[in-house]
């Protein structure tokens, strides 16, 4: 068995996606890992996060991406509305920004699975195919090798809903409808949900960066996907695509948690805006 430059584990049978950012963004032990990340869900349903008796089941989430210490908690509050699709939801389409790799694509993955500390969750392969039959949509594993954007939310995923499969898609800079057209093409019953990853204004001033994600959440609640600034949200491609989605399918958008990381565990001079939004 060995490791190649792209970041997959491979043998004679299967290649595996490895953790690129394990112990920096989130921890590595497997204990301390599941341990912050109930953590953080207890404290969003204490906060009121969690969906009443009868509440539905989203169909998509958008949350962030940052260090779970920044961002874990606003993060949670989306993914505690997401506990009571555990065991309906088979199949989670995750998309999000590429930081490191110029991308002018969609890009999935060859991997057969993504790893994480708490074990190994499955590519959705047929899933894959489908989106592949789109118009500009690539296999390119550079985009996923060292990405962080996508990994961070697995971990979320282990646990709140347990076993599924997972369809990994970096969406680079393409129009609103390309990615929206890629959702069409896997957006299955309620056994599938849409995960957009993405952290909101970045390095302003508390103050100011307050003002600027009330008026990108607004324009999400709106499900106006050119209210969404390009420098606004690091993953603004994605949350376009999703946004275009949403109008297709006639789903609401409520906002669920909106802060910065001055609110949670840094200063207020140079902070990072996080949001998290259903899509019902």
């Amino acid at each position: 068995m060995s490791e190649d430059p792209g970041g997959t584990r491979e043998n004679t049978r299967r290649s595996v996606r490895v953790p690129a950012v394990a112990d920096v963004f989130y921890p590595a032990s497997p204990d301390r890992l599941h341990g912050v990340i109930r953590d953080a869900l207890a404290g969003a349903t204490r906060d009121g996060s969690a969906p009443g008796e009868g509440g539905r089941v989203p169909k998509a989430i958008i949350a962030p991406h940052a260090g779970y210490v920044y961002s874990g908690s606003v993060a949670a509050s989306a993914y505690a509305r997401l506990a009571p699709g555990r065991g309906t939801i088979e199949r989670v389409v995750l998309l999000g920004p590429a930081h490191s790799v110029a991308l002018d694509v969609v890009a999935t993955s060859s991997a057969d699975a993504f790893a994480t500390p708490l074990g190994e969750v499955a590519v959705d392969v047929e899933g894959r195919k489908s989106a592949l039959s789109c118009p500009r949509v690539v296999v390119d594993d550079r985009a996923h090798a060292r990405e962080h954007s996508l990994e961070v939310h697995l971990p979320f995923i282990q646990v709140v809903l347990g076993d599924v499969l997972v369809l990994p898609l970096v969406v680079g800079e393409v129009p609103a409808a390309v990615v929206a057209d890629v959702l069409d093409a896997v957006w299955g019953d309620a056994g599938t949900l849409v995960v957009a990853s993405t952290d909101l204004s970045h390095y302003h001033d508390h103050a100011t960066a307050t003002a600027l994600d009330q008026e990108t959440a607004a324009a999400i609640v709106a499900r106006r996907p050119g209210g969404v600034g390009l420098d606004r949200a690091c993953g603004v491609f994605a949350v376009r695509g999703l946004l275009e989605a949403a109008c297709r399918h006639h789903l609401e958008v409520e906002m669920v948690d909106l802060r910065t990381s001055g609110d949670t565990a840094g200063n207020r001079d140079r902070v990072v805006g996080y949001g998290a939004f259903v899509l019902i």
